[in-house]
């Protein structure tokens, strides 16, 4: 665990000490060893579940493979922002890059802490950078309050959950996950204890987002820069699914009675947030909503507490990370061309840059489960168990798959095909930099295809 911390955490001092020409190469080599090195951890998922053990921190097979991927994702928002950046004035560039280490160090901390309540401090930490780099460099002028969306949501949701795990101390006398599986089941009847299950949950059904409470979503992702809206998608909200993975586990007899309303809200956000992408004219803002309408999917997988419900929503984590992380790389590759995430203003890109179109119709097919990617793993898995736990879920799932193909092929068509428009006269060549970028989020995705069993979690 060290290993990758300690660099990490020097990622710092080196993005302060670098020569100003330096700056961008150095840290993106740095990120991208530890990157390399965070791959080791995938080699030893033992038997016994836990390895390399402290106190503090531990991997298993659910932390292992959200802990790879947000290792693998700086290099990535370091590459995507590099563009965009240039111009500043250098102590910002500083500055942004320390904020997108400080990002990573706070989320291995949270994925792999062993105590609950170490993960509750990481959880919350991950907000101020992620708050100040919507703030200070969003792009629009209503970035202020996306951000202040962002924060109130997510630290109302939160609050709850910190009482709920005093409480939890104070019955059970431990929260490390090491132990806490192994005590007696908690004796929960009363009313209170239907309330302390709702404040348990609620934090990271916020953060997911589940539909009703995902507002903050959109608004975040459409004002955040590039490397915002990346590990936005990619990691942040897999907290919130990592994090109801281990509650559910405790809060045994009561999720059965008390999820139904949880599960139909999940769904029925599936339905609706893809039916709001098929008439989005905002690019970015597409792509926000059908990260809602996938994570909606993985609220119902893991609520209803099957193995193959949990497998499938770790699986759709993993993928809808790589995946929705290269369409946000490829919606910033446009708006730094076009200066506009308006839809209907850029389209027919094909014709003037038709290596990114490539790019385009692979990242789009991995959105929308193209078979044998692992998205469709997931969604499969979590829809063969949702229609074992009650058949009618079949009519809400099949629903949200087909309006899921739909806005994916409706996007890439409005975006790539058809008459370039008259008033795009001069477009920039695509760099090496974007296709290195690109190839760096779908190649790992298409190579979990043939050793699966990484990123299964417990079922394995």
């Amino acid at each position: 665990m060290l290993k990758i911390l300690i660099p990490t955490l020097m990622l710092i001092p080196t993005a302060w000490m670098a020569r100003p020409q330096w700056l961008w190469p150095t840290t993106l080599m740095h990120s991208l060893l530890i990157a390399l090195i965070s791959l080791s951890w995938l080699t030893n998922m033992a038997e016994t579940g836990w390895t390399s053990l402290n106190f503090y921190m531990a991997t298993d097979p659910l932390s292992t493979p959200l802990l790879v991927l947000t290792c693998w994702l700086l290099p990535l928002m370091i590459l995507a922002s590099q563009n965009h950046t240039a111009s500043e004035p250098l102590n910002r560039q500083r500055t942004y890059l320390t904020l997108l280490t400080s990002l990573q160090i706070f989320l291995i901390l949270a994925f792999g802490a062993t105590e609950i309540i170490m993960f509750y401090i990481m959880f919350e930490a991950t907000l101020i950078p992620t708050l100040i780099l919507i703030t200070r460099w969003g792009n629009q002028n209503e970035r202020l309050n996306a951000g202040i969306y962002f924060l109130f949501y997510t630290l109302a949701g939160s609050l709850p959950l910190l009482v709920a795990l005093l409480l939890l101390q104070n019955s059970a006398g431990t929260l490390s996950l090491l132990t806490i599986q192994y005590s007696d089941p908690i004796q929960l009847s009363s009313y209170a204890h239907k309330l302390w299950w709702a404040g348990c949950l609620l934090a990271f059904l916020v953060k997911m987002p589940l539909y009703g409470v995902h507002l903050w979503l959109p608004k975040a992702h459409v004002e955040a820069p590039v490397a915002g809206s990346m590990i936005l998608a990619a990691v942040l909200l897999k907290l919130g699914g990592y994090g109801m993975m281990r509650m559910v586990v405790m809060l045994e007899p009561l999720t059965k009675e008390l999820s139904y309303p949880f599960i139909i809200f999940a769904l029925w956000g599936v339905v609706m947030t893809g039916s709001i992408c098929l008439r989005q004219t905002d690019l970015k803002s597409l792509i926000a909503y059908s990260s809602v309408s996938h994570m909606g999917l993985v609220v119902g997988g893991i609520l209803i507490q099957t193995p193959w419900g949990f497998s499938g929503a770790l699986i759709l984590m993993i993928a809808h990370g790589l995946a929705s992380s290269a369409l946000f790389c490829l919606a910033n590759t446009n708006y730094e061309r076009t200066h506009s995430r308006t839809m209907l203003l850029a389209r027919g890109l094909q014709m003037a840059l038709p290596l990114m179109t490539a790019w385009w119709f692979l990242a789009s097919l991995a959105n929308l489960a193209l078979p044998p990617l692992p998205n469709l793993m997931g969604e499969l898995m979590i829809i063969t168990s949702l229609f074992n736990w009650s058949w009618w879920t079949i009519i809400l799932t099949g629903a949200g798959t087909l309006i899921t193909a739909s806005y994916s092929l409706y996007m890439f068509l409005m975006t790539q095909r058809g008459p370039l428009p008259a008033h795009i006269i001069a477009l920039d060549p695509s760099h090496t930099r974007e296709h290195l970028l690109m190839a760096l989020h779908l190649i790992p995705l298409t190579l979990l295809i043939l050793k699966p069993e990484l990123i299964w979690g417990w079922a394995s």
